[in-house]
């Protein structure tokens, strides 16, 4: 389920709802009638543009060209108080986990989170009233109607952010792709050097009995990712729905596996403090190259506080293992 180039997580749309339709100032005639009294009916509401979840979407790749989306207008009113018809509604279908924002405020106006549900973008402008509504004691024949209101135009992002169990987290090169390929059916492209991946790769990995979890693996972060540098920014909001981080540190790293891990997570920390309550979980990648006697050296590194493994992607070493770890932290 690798998304490729077509992994589209941000667009920009500008957004027109309808105009609402003019009321009518109609005053009732017929054969027998030459001075009726006021029969305008009043105009239609004018079309929303409307955001509605989709389950089966993941991307918002379908959006991606639709630079301007415009509702139709109410129709006017008309006479024996018939109402105008109201404005076509366009509805943009989005994957679960959208926020849609003011482009200009940067305001987030709301968020999609369950399939089916839908929120207004742009809302259609109301009908004006027909004359018949101003009708008095005093004044029998108003020969006045209200306009209809104006739609409203906007450019709105919608921001996809992706909703998985576990999210990876390690630097470039640390055998995040490499695990997701071995323990799901992603076919996330794999080299040997940093920022393969370039966009974030779902892979549903497969548990006991049936059960599966969703695994998400996040671009590298490198050092000054919080402050934007490189494509670090861009993909660590993508960390913010993860239930549990798998923090990823090869076993061929230059420094202590300490150092790495507390790198890794100075780097959360200043991007969203709020990252630092979720579980975490630690993979020492690599360790096929590890023999007993170095990995019990290199034990005594491992930070007090995570719960560990020392894995191999490439060998399938302590792959249930690190499943029934995750599994367990996702269900606490």
């Amino acid at each position: 389920m690798s998304q490729g180039s077509n992994f589209v997580d941000y667009v920009k749309i500008c957004c027109r709802s309808g105009h609402g339709g003019a009321g009518s100032s109609h005053l009732h005639r017929d054969i027998l009638t030459s001075k009726g009294g006021p029969d305008g009916g009043d105009g239609g509401r004018g079309g929303h543009v409307i955001v509605k979840g989709n389950a089966q979407l993941w991307t918002l790749l379908h959006l991606k060209f639709r630079k301007h989306v415009i509702a139709g207008d109410g129709d006017s009113g008309g006479s024996s108080l018939r109402s105008g018809k109201t404005g076509r509604d366009e509805i943009l279908e989005v994957p679960l986990g959208t926020i849609a924002k003011n482009a200009e405020t940067g305001e987030v106006l709301f968020e999609i989170s369950t399939d089916g549900e839908t929120k207004i973008l742009a809302k259609g402008g109301r009908g004006g009233q027909g004359n018949w509504h101003f009708k008095t004691a005093t004044q029998q024949t108003p020969r006045y109607s209200q306009p209809g209101e104006e739609g409203e135009e906007d450019w709105n992002i919608l921001e996809l952010k992706l909703l998985a169990d576990v999210g990876l987290v390690g630097f470039p090169n640390a055998g995040k792709s490499t695990l997701l390929s071995v323990v799901s059916a992603a076919k996330p492209e794999i080299a040997d050097y940093a920022f393969t991946t370039l966009v974030p790769n779902l892979g549903i990995v497969a548990y006991r009995n049936n059960k599966s979890f969703v695994m998400a693996d996040i671009p590298g972060i490198i050092e000054g990712a919080s402050q934007g540098k490189g494509l670090g920014i861009r993909f660590l909001r993508h960390i913010e729905r993860n239930s549990v981080l798998l923090f990823m540190v090869p076993a061929d790293t230059n420094r202590t596996i300490k150092e790495e891990y507390n790198i890794l997570l100075k780097e959360l920390n200043e991007y969203n403090p709020e990252l630092m309550h979720k579980p975490r979980v630690l993979a020492i990648t690599k360790a096929d190259m590890l023999d007993q006697e170095l990995q019990q050296e290199m034990e005594k590194e491992v930070p007090a506080d995570i719960p560990y493994v020392f894995i191999s992607s490439v060998a399938q070493k302590n792959i249930v293992e690190l499943k029934d770890l995750l599994w367990k932290e996702i269900n606490k």
